[in-house]
């Protein structure tokens, strides 16, 4: 299980290829991996967003994260997971989060995947501030599904 909170930009295909060349030994032990990529969209809410800045309070932002993933463990048969999130200033088409979930099947990986994607975006400690064409403001609440 791992996680990295990130200022910088990312490939999420290059970082589950990390991943994986970074335990060998798990090769062969899985079946499935399952991954989802957030990006960040140009419009909210009805309008256009040029930008976005998100932040997150150190330590707990991982900590909670790494209490989600090590959860997923428990609820399913996991191999491993890697959950990778930028902070700082976004643009529309970027990369904002990663999940990967590896497991021996599909619905292990496919339901771990979904889960702690929807606990990542319900209750971690992020903030995010769109930078509208005239104005900035803070997100409220997060999108459903």
């Amino acid at each position: 299980m791992n996680v990295r909170i990130t200022a910088q930009p990312f490939d999420p295909w290059a970082e589950v290829q990390a991943r994986q060349a970074a335990r060998p030994q798990q090769a062969g032990k899985f079946g499935a991996t399952a991954v989802f990529v957030g990006t960040m969209r140009d419009f909210n809410e009805g309008d256009e967003v040029r930008g976005m800045f998100l932040e997150h309070y150190p330590g707990m932002t991982e900590r909670y994260l790494e209490t989600i993933s090590a959860e997923a463990g428990t609820r399913w048969d996991l191999v491993d997971t890697l959950i990778v999130h930028r902070v700082g200033e976004l643009h529309p088409a970027e990369p904002i989060v990663l999940v990967a979930v590896w497991s021996a099947h599909r619905k292990d990986a496919f339901e771990a995947s979904r889960w702690l994607m929807e606990e990542l975006k319900s209750r971690a400690p992020f903030w995010k501030k769109e930078q509208l064409p005239e104005s900035s403001r803070w997100v409220e609440h997060n999108t459903t599904g």
